[in-house]
């Protein structure tokens, strides 16, 4: 029977737009060419790539638009049985001055933008979310980051863990994420690119398959 089989992992992506000091952001292209990508390398098995969103880079002015993303993507799975498959959310940022890829380990719930976001907002040492209390409170991911990174590494990729997402719109959407996370049972993943300068547009979009592939491994 179908249904006793194992139970299929949905991965949902987003990336950003471009922002102050960065007028092409690589994790635009890779987001919004990445089911195409994946339609002609196809998709790991047990895996469905759902939402590929691209959002404004900005904190507090985007939180509607991603709180909708979120919620669309787990919409009513709380009710459902234990046997619905796993939900991920991979958030693809870019680190202008990276050489390689990082995974992203956690979030502080601190914001202290370096310039103003997109939508002008410009937080100092703020909390993201007060009611979690000070800013030196983090939330880790629930998936394994080294596990994940070895198995990148494996296929050849120069990639290491990170537990400093820096405090910028990266670390606000990965902190409201691994959130909303907790919340309902699903699980979330920063990883944070080079410039495509750095590493070429289709090596980048190799690693976020390699990445589905080693999500889909890892259940």
């Amino acid at each position: 029977m179908g249904s006793e089989g194992p139970s299929v992992i949905t991965v949902h992506a987003t990336g950003f737009k471009k922002f102050h000091g960065v007028s092409e952001n690589p994790t635009e292209t890779i987001v919004s060419n990445l089911k195409k990508f994946m339609e002609k390398k196809g998709l790991p098995k047990g895996l469905v790539l759902g939402n590929c969103k691209v959002l404004d880079t900005a904190g507090q002015g985007a939180l509607g638009p991603l709180y909708e993303l979120f919620e669309s993507s787990v919409s009513g799975r709380d009710n459902e049985s234990s046997n619905v498959g796993p939900v991920i959310w991979i958030h693809f940022g870019v680190n202008s001055g990276a050489t390689r890829f990082a995974i992203e380990n956690q979030a502080f719930n601190e914001a202290t933008f370096r310039c103003p976001d997109e939508l002008g907002w410009k937080p100092q040492r703020l909390p993201i979310v007060p009611s979690d209390g000070s800013i030196s409170r983090t939330r880790q991911t629930s998936l394994p980051v080294n596990e994940i990174v070895n198995g990148l590494a494996k296929m050849g990729y120069d990639v290491m863990p990170s537990d400093d997402a820096g405090r910028f719109v990266c670390n606000y959407v990965y902190y409201q994420s691994l959130r909303f996370a907790e919340q309902h049972r699903i699980k979330s993943l920063f990883v944070h690119v080079p410039l495509f300068l750095t590493i070429d547009e289709n090596s980048q979009m190799q690693f976020a398959a390699s990445l589905l592939e080693v999500l889909a491994s890892l259940h």
